[in-house]
């Protein structure tokens, strides 16, 4: 019969793209235990670590001590996700070629990245679902704000997630593992992502400015009832700076 066979070439839409990619890369990383150790287990000992800890180190908090760290912790699983387990994926990834198919497909650069963080939002449901259940076992008596909570996961997300594929695309796989886990360990220390800006002193003027601190801060706000403009403004030029540097230098291969 005519036309019942007939072909249609091209593309297709770009979100059915993005939809696509997230779908498969949520698919690996829940696959991957060692991507899920840093996702969930290790915030989670971070977690019951910090809160144990500083009533015997004599930390001065501005409220009980879960009702403070359990916020940060789940900044902190957003930034282990989307920046850490995102750059060294992606750059062993490009390492063996799977990027340079990816790049002979109608998929872009842009396309990769949202399909990414359309993957990494999955992820985090998941971190967060088992942090906060830790943190209630705690004692942690949060307030939360709905809308505060979605675009700051959104948009913290996205900030991590186009500085995670900056480094993935530009550096060598070594090199990327080596960078991405050295910043991950010196914002975790001090980057006002676990910690509230005021335990910096000084220094909190500087690091509230970094995506960590803003991204910190801004989950302690949501937790406690408010939208952190702000700080979710900081967050958004970061993403924004980042994608466009990824959109610009990111190789395929």
């Amino acid at each position: 019969m005519s036309g019942t066979f007939a072909p249609a070439p091209g593309a297709a839409p770009l979100a059915r793209q993005v939809l696509a990619q997230a779908s498969m890369e949520a698919r690996l990383m829940l696959r991957n235990g060692e991507q899920l150790l840093l996702a969930v287990v290790i915030p989670v000992i971070v977690l019951v670590g910090a809160v144990r800890g500083a009533e015997r180190v004599g930390l001065e908090l501005d409220g009980p001590a879960v009702d403070v760290l359990t916020p940060g912790v789940l900044a902190l699983a957003v930034m282990s996700t989307a920046f850490t387990s995102l750059a060294i994926a992606t750059g062993f990834e490009r390492r063996y070629g799977l990027l340079k198919r990816l790049g002979a497909s109608p998929l872009s650069r842009t396309g990769l990245l949202a399909g990414k963080v359309g993957a990494l939002l999955v992820v985090e449901v998941l971190q967060f679902a088992v942090i906060a259940t830790v943190g209630l076992v705690l004692g942690w008596s949060p307030s939360i704000s709905v809308v505060g909570v979605l675009l700051t996961t959104v948009v913290g997300t996205a900030a991590f997630a186009s500085l995670g594929m900056l480094l993935a695309g530009t550096l060598r796989a070594e090199a990327t593992l080596a960078a991405a886990n050295l910043v991950y360990l010196l914002l975790m220390a001090g980057g006002a992502v676990i910690l509230p800006i005021s335990a910096y002193g000084g220094l909190g003027d500087v690091v509230q400015w970094l995506p960590s601190g803003a991204l910190g801060e801004a989950a302690r706000a949501v937790c406690d009832g408010s939208v952190p403009w702000r700080d979710l403004g900081v967050l958004a030029v970061w993403a924004v700076a980042g994608s466009a540097a990824t959109a610009r230098w990111f190789k395929w291969e």
